[in-house]
């Protein structure tokens, strides 16, 4: 015959409020920030101070703290850095809709329409 289990299984969950848990909401404010930092160091790169300025407000809001800013450059040019910045606003767009966060999305929209006017060729509107 088998022997009865004398320990606790390794499996078991333990109770519910040993455990951190945030809400969908909240996991939406943190994936937003760190888009919006991806898009702030990106745009502190392009020496775009104004843009930068209305991000950095966007991710103190999100954050309650204003972010961190380091002159990280990745020597990259200039139309790759407007291309990764259009992407990075795109994403960020994508989850302040999810979040149903107005200001960060027009903030998101408006920094992809700049880098995507900046990557087009001259007198192409």
């Amino acid at each position: 015959m088998y022997e009865p289990i004398r320990t606790p299984s390794v499996h078991r969950m333990g109770d519910r409020a040993d455990y951190p848990h945030r809400t969908r909401g909240e996991e939406l404010d943190i994936q937003l920030a760190g888009h919006l930092g991806a898009l702030l160091a990106l745009t502190d790169e392009l020496g775009l101070t104004e843009a930068a300025e209305q991000i950095a407000a966007q991710i103190a809001r999100l954050r309650g703290t204003p972010p961190v800013r380091h002159a990280g450059l990745t020597a990259a040019d200039t139309p790759t850095l407007h291309h990764r910045a259009r992407e990075v606003a795109g994403r960020a767009l994508v989850v302040a809709a999810a979040r149903a966060d107005t200001a960060a999305a027009i903030l998101a929209a408006e920094r992809m329409d700049a880098h995507s006017a900046a990557l087009a060729p001259a007198g192409a509107h």
